[in-house]
């Protein structure tokens, strides 16, 4: 497999491709405008279709129907952009149709700044758009293993015919590193990907030869509608299965530092350099926040475990309300927070943690 130094943006956007995206429609938008530059020149060279949409709202829907064939396609936008898509999102995930897309986050309140922040976390896990579906959102810390996981989210959407979100921000998408590409799938492959979508897919079915699994949201029986929510709570569940987390030093760790992309990548540097300090302090890095990894903290010695610091470039801290409903008040859980575009220092993790740790 190719090694390559890549702009995290357009290492997406590679990844993408390789797992077998054929269609992109998006909009510009700081500061994730790598990955539809990037997808403007690649994707015709596969025998794919990109399409800058007038707007954020004509971008998802275009997707929406490229998903709705089988094709396997994304999007990609920023905070605010994302909002404006979440009703398209919102269809898909009713009508069951794969689609991935990437939030390279921007800072806050609100509109905010175009600067790196991570204040889009509740917005991913809780609410991505009306009516109470859910989605698995990976949170990579680095450039590889936003590769790796932009991959793997095609996969995911297909099997479950669900949406999957990259949670990323803007230190992550343009920093540039060293990666590993995977292998590029052939034409092939990619057509018996979309050749298993077909017992649901619009592709021009013979209504007297084939029937489809396809329902279309806005079912007004409420039985109907009741047994598809029954089901989808029942996809949910499933995605325990599929928790990924990255622990550091729990079996003797008297303090835990937690965090989520480059504010965990920051964080596992901190943990890393308080240890060679003789602090007893660990990790749990959720790579995926949703389904959350609340196993990781329930099982933890609390007669040990004196306290949490959570670590968010997010005021106020978002995390926080996972951890706290895995911990169950039985340790205190203290917060470390930069937001509106302000990075998370390591120094600052490292002076959080040693007042905890006295």
């Amino acid at each position: 497999m190719a090694r390559v130094f890549m702009k995290g943006c357009e290492a997406i956007a590679e990844a993408a491709v390789r797992s077998g995206c054929r269609f992109f429609a998006g909009y510009p938008i700081t500061p994730q405008n790598e990955i539809p530059e990037y997808l403007a020149r690649r994707l015709p060279e596969v025998g794919g279709s990109f399409v800058q949409g007038e707007s954020e709202v004509a971008s998802i829907n275009m997707v929406y129907g490229a998903a709705q064939t089988g094709t396997r396609a994304m999007t990609s936008s920023s905070s605010c952009g994302i909002s404006l898509m979440s009703e398209g999102v919102s269809f898909m995930a009713s009508a069951r149709i794969p689609m991935v897309y990437v939030n390279v986050q921007r800072g806050g309140p609100g509109i905010g700044a175009i600067q790196p922040a991570q204040q889009d976390y509740a917005q991913a896990t809780r609410a991505s758009g009306n009516g109470g579906f859910r989605m698995m959102v990976f949170a990579p810390a680095t450039v590889q293993e936003a590769v790796d996981m932009t991959y793997a989210a095609f996969d995911y959407a297909q099997r479950d015919r669900n949406p999957v979100l990259i949670l990323a921000d803007g230190v992550l998408g343009t920093i540039m590193e060293p990666v590993t590409l995977p292998e590029m799938r052939s034409q092939e492959e990619v057509a018996q990907l979309k050749a298993q979508c077909r017992p649901w897919a619009l592709v021009g079915h013979d209504p007297e030869k084939e029937t489809r699994s396809f329902i279309a949201p806005g079912n007004w029986d409420t039985k109907k509608q009741q047994q598809k929510c029954i089901d989808n709570a029942a996809l949910y569940e499933s995605w325990k299965a599929d928790v990924q987390v990255e622990e550091l030093y729990l079996d003797d760790a008297e303090v835990v530092i937690t965090a989520y992309g480059v504010s965990g990548r920051i964080a596992r540097s901190a943990v890393q350099n308080l240890r060679r300090e003789g602090l007893k302090v660990g990790l749990i890095r959720p790579k995926t926040v949703s389904p959350f990894p609340y196993e990781s903290y329930e099982k933890l010695d609390f007669n040990r475990v004196k306290a949490i610091l959570d670590v968010e470039m997010s005021i106020p801290a978002q995390m926080v309300t996972d951890v706290e409903l895995a911990v169950k008040g039985r340790c205190a859980i203290e917060t470390c927070l930069h937001s509106g575009g302000e990075i998370m220092g390591r120094a600052e993790i490292m002076d959080a943690a040693r007042k905890l740790c006295r």
